[in-house]
């Protein structure tokens, strides 16, 4: 549905995306992450024809959205960052208006209406002006209209901004079901949200794809993946590691301080073994050796970590 062939973006000499690509088919989501600054809600403003392309081709729906904007944009639903709203007017009256600007009008209209109202949540405040509502609602009404239309791609950024946690795991759940039919990018600095929601995930950083791959192929990059996490107190730290090393299904170890009294192994098992199996070799050994516990536990790796480590520079060595 959504193909960015080798787009760049340039602000004189800046170049704010640099040779970008990525596809998004119909019924998958792509979670879009990246640090401040990376290009991402650029790459999304192109994408939705806001702003030209300086290099490449973008296509939705096979409809290039330059040479042929209107039949791109009318398979859109675009949620920007702080979109902007009509603060005189009601949420229904609002979402009235974005229907007909879509081409709907009569029984259609309200009919699209009142579907976004009930997934979007918005029943209790339709008939509130828009510059009274908390900054959740609002957000929800700038959701309303991105899928009144029904469209077959969504352009989401911050999809969840402001929301407290029960309507967070409202729209995840509506955007996970969208998904299902729709092809969606979702742009988000909540990386949880990326392992909740998407299928795939495409890192940018500094305008450049530097990640295109699954949520469990990102997080495999992490330090702690397929590993047993144990914590002991400081002083049974030797006696701990003397142990661990007997073990010969264990391919490295390492060690970290984290806090003044207690010290955690993060294990890695070998190739031929498995972190199930390793995890239960060193039950026996707690048991057996009467170990303090602080912590045990599967090591499932973590996303802000390798969000870190590829995105932060490099230091230079003196």
């Amino acid at each position: 549905m959504i193909k960015v062939n080798n787009v760049s973006k340039w602000y004189g000499r800046k170049h704010a995306v640099d040779g970008v690509s990525f596809e998004v088919k119909k019924g998958e989501v792509l979670g879009f992450i990246g640090p401040n600054g990376a290009g991402k809600s650029t790459t999304m403003r192109m994408i939705t024809g806001f702003i030209p392309i300086s290099v490449g081709t973008i296509t939705i729906g096979g409809n290039d959205v330059e040479s042929s904007p209107i039949q791109a944009k009318k398979l859109v639903g675009y949620l920007p960052e702080n979109a902007p709203l009509y603060d005189n007017k009601t949420v229904l009256e609002f979402l009235r208006f974005t229907a007909e600007l879509r081409g709907f009008d009569g029984s259609e209209r309200e009919k699209r209406v009142q579907k976004a109202i009930d997934r979007c949540f918005l029943e209790p405040v339709k008939n509130q002006s828009i510059d009274t509502l908390s900054k959740g609602y609002r957000h929800r009404t700038a959701f309303a209209q991105a899928i009144i239309h029904d469209p077959e791609v969504l352009i989401l950024d911050e999809p969840t901004d402001g929301l407290d946690p029960n309507q967070k795991r409202e729209v995840r759940n509506l955007i996970k079901e969208m998904g299902k039919e729709k092809a969606i990018i979702i742009s988000t600095h909540i990386l949880e949200e990326v392992e909740a929601v998407a299928d795939r995930v495409v890192l940018i950083s500094g305008g450049h794809k530097v990640f295109d791959g699954t949520p469990e192929e990102f997080k495999s990059k992490s330090r702690e993946y397929d590993t047993v996490r144990l914590t002991v107190g400081n002083s049974e730290q030797k006696d701990v590691k003397e142990a661990l090393d007997k073990l010969d299904s264990i391919q490295s170890i390492s060690v970290d301080d984290i806090d003044s009294e207690h010290v955690r192994f993060i294990i890695k098992p070998k190739p031929t073994a498995t972190r199930e199996k390793l995890r239960d070799s060193i039950a026996d050994i707690i048991k057996a050796e009467q170990w303090s516990i602080k912590e045990f536990c599967l090591g499932k790796g973590q996303l802000d970590e390798v969000f870190c480590q590829i995105t932060q520079p490099k230091r230079e060595e003196n």
